[in-house]
């Protein structure tokens, strides 16, 4: 059944200016302070001068998930400046540095295709179909390092019932924002933009599956994929497309940027986490925690990600070994 909740904000309400004054304010009074050392990573973005862009705010949560772990979380400043979104620059620094600018209000999402209910949701719309759960998952790079994530959001299956999937429907293709403008350096990145990715159904539909619209008790950063994104965490994390502008149901397996961009050599379809497949460049076995320290050890990697009781019932008979 569809919970449905009068939201507490509109979207357009989540940047005021005074907002991003106070933040900004702030984080230059901790420079003047000499203990002010947790905040020198950001102080090169805040000091260039105004953002035009989305300032994260506050978000009120429903609920925390069942589905969280109970590992450590890695710390918002190293998840918030070491990122991967090609849209705005290739280095893992880039996208912090340069998606400052990044207008996401307003925003709209078309759901289209194979469905009886194609329609086009603002961020209003996105926010009133569930209530937000906070869910801390793990996430697995297809390098070699991870993270622990305090995401808020909800189970992508309650917009999919909303479209009503038509029974053609195998697959949900996912495709990202792209504007030449604000996104000049995606000309650089070697690889299909707009950004494409998809699901077969079934995983689309799993609990698991997050739409996510915040992280850390916030509006999604514009480098960690404002405003609204998915978080698939039994999948390497290229599989979590950010700034999503369409969701389409289609009959067959949908083309991904990666795909297209070596025809599934390295990167393939399915994406699942398994550590007894190595990427060609190097091993899969372990991982190494994001903000864990140089002298920090690497960790064994799980098979699905940890996830492997909510999904390996889907993959049952399947050579993961050819379907990567």
């Amino acid at each position: 059944m569809l919970v449905k909740r009068k939201p507490d904000l509109t979207y357009a309400d989540i940047t005021p200016k005074v907002l991003y004054m106070g933040r900004r304010n702030f984080l230059l009074g901790l420079l003047a302070t000499s203990g002010a050392v947790a905040g020198w990573k950001r102080l090169p973005y805040w000091l260039a001068g105004p953002a035009t862009g989305s300032v994260p705010v506050p978000l009120k949560v429903a609920s925390k998930s069942s589905f969280s772990t109970t590992e450590t979380v890695t710390p918002a400043n190293d998840v918030e400046t070491y990122n991967n979104f090609y849209e705005f620059g290739t280095s893992k620094d880039d996208p912090y540095k340069n998606a400052r600018n990044f207008v996401t209000s307003p925003w709209v999402v078309s759901i289209e295709g194979e469905c009886a209910k194609p329609q086009k949701l603002s961020m209003d719309d996105i926010l009133k179909i569930a209530p937000l759960e906070e869910r801390i998952y793990r996430h697995r790079c297809v390098e070699t390092w991870s993270i622990v994530v305090p995401w808020i959001g909800y189970s992508l299956s309650n917009l999919i019932k909303l479209a009503e999937p038509t029974p053609k429907a195998k697959f949900v293709a996912f495709e990202s924002y792209y504007s030449p403008k604000q996104m000049p350096l995606a000309s650089q990145a070697g690889v299909q933009i707009p950004y494409l990715e998809g699901l077969r159904m079934d995983e689309a539909m799993n609990p698991l599956t997050l739409l996510c619209v915040g992280m850390y008790g916030e509006t999604l950063p514009n480098q960690d994929g404002a405003p609204v994104r998915l978080v698939v965490p039994w999948k390497y994390g290229f599989k979590s497309a950010k700034s999503l502008v369409k969701i389409r149901f289609v009959k067959g397996e949908p083309a991904t940027t990666w795909n297209l961009f070596d025809n599934g050599v390295e990167y393939g379809f399915y994406a699942n986490v398994n550590p007894n497949v190595d990427h060609p460049r190097w091993s899969q076995a372990k991982e190494h925690r994001l903000g864990g320290g140089i002298f920090a050890r690497p960790i064994p990697t799980l098979m699905f990600n940890g996830y492997g009781d909510q999904v390996a019932s889907m993959y049952a008979g399947m050579d993961l070994r050819k379907n990567f």
